[in-house]
């Protein structure tokens, strides 16, 4: 049997996603830029998806600016924004548990001049709205917060931050990094406060390659990719239309029967936090329930190296992660995001994540923790000597 609980990474593309790229590829391939009729025909499937995404978000389909992924639309949000707007002011705030597609935009806006605060959290991953309040300045104009932490799935208060933001400072810009939030929650930009929002496909069981940046029309905000001026001169560069048709049915997807979907994530997320917490000497750093995110659990064993027992899993065709996978071909770091929290020295090479998706089947939970049961005593056994 196999379990992919690897979801967090990377999800399996959906037959219909992949039909829509097929198409695009194979019969509908011209260039949307074109004004013959293959190209019109092109440039239909790319009105059609930003006109999806708008829809589930509540926003207009001109605030929709298709990416190469939620790296670029995080790099673009940040710097683009900064840039556009360092005449208000020369500082920026962001949280200390951000994706490194956050802290290395924030780390170049610091070698550009910028003054750049980080915002401590507790325990359960949550930032402190008192720190937070205390940094906001006369000049402060961008606040960068993620949704969702990637690796303990911690939910920050979007709102509570955005009211914050209101009361403290309105001109400031709110941008929400929400690529593992986005398909798990209904997120309505307007109504929440959110000025830029991020998003990537593949974790909403689309293409690779591909994602999004909502930018509220009254936010002032620079392009990084200049050239053929395609999306009105904010993001040149040939359309990726066979990734923008499979992001725009991911997303119709993702909303299709959606409190069917997360109500079974929770379910399967508890099911497994239960089971995981009765093998001795583990830690569940994930909060069970509603007061983290549905799809995401971090587990430490201690005592045996995350990497050991990632690849113990492996020999079973249990696919999960020892955090994000942006550092996969790198020799594995000790998690900022797990420091950041407190977690103890000894458990910090010792952390799994598990993550699922609608797909995650009972079956695959019950299959996980039985291997776990018998692969974690061994495991130790072996690392005493």
């Amino acid at each position: 049997m196999e379990a992919y609980l690897d979801n967090s990474a990377t999800t399996r593309c959906l037959e219909s996603v992949k039909d829509i790229v097929v198409k695009t590829m194979m019969d509908d391939y011209g260039n949307p830029s074109s004004k013959h009729l293959r190209g019109v025909n092109a440039e239909k499937y790319i009105k059609e998806a930003r006109d999806v995404i708008a829809k589930t978000m509540k926003v207009n389909e001109k605030e929709i600016f298709f990416t190469s992924g939620g790296t670029e639309s995080n790099n673009w949000a940040l710097i683009g924004a900064a840039m556009a707007n360092k005449r208000a002011g020369m500082h920026v705030i962001t949280t200390a548990i951000e994706h490194p597609a956050v802290i290395q935009p924030m780390q170049y806006l610091a070698e550009q001049g910028f003054r750049v605060s980080y915002i401590p959290v507790g325990r359960d991953g949550k930032l402190n709205m008192q720190a937070l309040e205390e940094a906001v300045c006369d000049e402060t104009i961008l606040i960068s917060a993620m949704y969702v932490n990637n690796e303990m799935g911690a939910v920050q208060p979007i709102e509570e931050i955005a009211a914050l933001i209101k009361k403290k400072k309105p001109g400031i810009l709110f941008h929400v990094d929400a690529i593992q939030a986005y398909g798990k929650y209904r997120i309505l930009p307007k109504k929440m406060g959110i000025d830029m929002l991020s998003v990537s496909a593949h974790k909403i069981h689309g293409p690779k390659g591909v994602g999004f940046l909502y930018v509220n029309e009254k936010v002032k905000i620079k392009p990084l990719i200049l050239g053929g001026g395609q999306q009105k001169g904010m993001r040149s560069g040939t359309d990726n239309v066979s990734g923008i048709a499979g992001l725009g049915v991911a997303a119709k997807e993702a909303y299709t029967d959606f409190e069917e979907k997360i109500s079974h994530l929770y379910r399967i997320k508890d099911l497994f936090i239960k089971g995981v917490s009765e093998i001795p000497d583990t830690v569940v750093n994930s909060r069970e329930g509603k007061f983290g995110a549905p799809q995401i659990v971090s587990v430490s064993f201690r005592g045996i190296r995350s990497e050991v027992l990632l690849h113990a899993l492996e020999e079973k065709e249990i696919y999960v992660s020892s955090g994000s996978a942006c550092s996969s071909n790198k020799k594995l770091p000790i998690s900022t995001v797990l420091k950041e929290i407190g977690l103890e020295k000894d458990l910090l090479e010792t952390t799994v994540r598990f993550s699922f998706s609608h797909f995650t089947t009972d079956e695959e939970i019950a299959y996980c923790l039985e291997e776990l049961n018998k692969i974690v005593p061994v495991l130790r056994k072996y690392s005493r000597h």
